[in-house]
């Protein structure tokens, strides 16, 4: 098994290859299933749960984790021994997963290593659209192979602003009704945050508290395509964190912060 700290002597250029592999892998298991054909269950509180979510768990679970590096995933049981790693990959195997049962192509696989505490590293990859988005902070990203970077766009007025379709569904977005900027409503936060990094949508925010395998790995992505993120207390993002749970996010541009905090009111 390698070690983290050999993984750390290599840069995160050899990080991006591990991610890159399971994200390959991954797709090839989820490809190779019908969402009509998977076994549905729904945990208390929370959303669904199919033996594909359970599959991708396992197989990422396998491959990504060194010796010395820690887990955190929603399909695994949280152990508390992440919390004393430098290390911790933060990952949702199937992140939209009620889109993959509706065939609603908006769901994704979400790799993100986190760093003392920050989101260093990302992948999310779509296999119903084929689409992979990979980056780190040294690095950049790249989109299907290609570097991409955050959009230029400077003013909210004309932008795509991705919201999150349950979200949209419940009214929760009313309140931006006759905005100037387009509000699209998109399934899996991890892949409106990679839809961000890649400059094919201006800016995204949550309403609703996420988890931290919803966002490091998207979180990673925009940071690294020179995008701008921050906690809706106005603060820096901090993970692995004992309570595993963000107060929520903006993520957009530079140049757009501080319209987007004016629009929803934040410090």
């Amino acid at each position: 098994m390698r070690s983290a700290s050999e993984g750390g002597r290599r840069g995160h250029a050899e990080d991006l290859r591990r991610i890159q592999e399971a994200l390959e892998a991954a797709s090839k298991i989820l490809g190779s299933l019908r969402a009509d054909g998977v076994r549905v269950e729904h945990k208390a509180g929370a959303g669904p749960v199919t033996d594909a979510d359970r599959a991708v768990n396992e197989l990422l679970a396998r491959v990504l984790p060194a010796e010395d590096e820690g887990w955190l995933s929603e399909e695994s049981s949280d152990d508390a021994r992440r919390l004393g790693k430098r290390r911790v990959w933060a990952v949702d195997p199937l992140d939209g997963t009620r889109e993959f049962l509706a065939g609603i192509p908006e769901w994704c696989v979400s790799v993100g290593l986190l760093e003392d505490g920050r989101a260093v590293a990302g992948g999310v990859a779509n296999p119903a659209t084929g689409e992979i988005f990979l980056g780190s902070l040294e690095t950049g990203v790249t989109y299907n192979g290609r570097e991409a970077r955050v959009s230029s766009r400077r003013s909210l007025e004309g932008a795509v602003v991705l919201a999150s379709r349950s979200e949209f569904d419940r009214g929760e977005w009313a309140r931006f009704r006759g905005a100037s900027f387009e509000v699209r409503p998109v399934g899996s936060v991890a892949y409106k945050l990679a839809l961000v990094a890649a400059g094919l949508a201006d800016a995204t925010w949550t309403l609703v508290p996420k988890h931290e395998w919803d966002v490091a790995a998207g979180v990673a992505l925009v940071l690294a395509a020179g995008g701008s993120v921050q906690g809706r207390d106005g603060g820096v993002l901090r993970f692995n964190q004992p309570r595993p749970l963000l107060a929520g996010l903006t993520a957009q541009p530079p140049a757009l912060l501080s319209a987007v905090k004016r629009e929803l009111g934040l410090p």
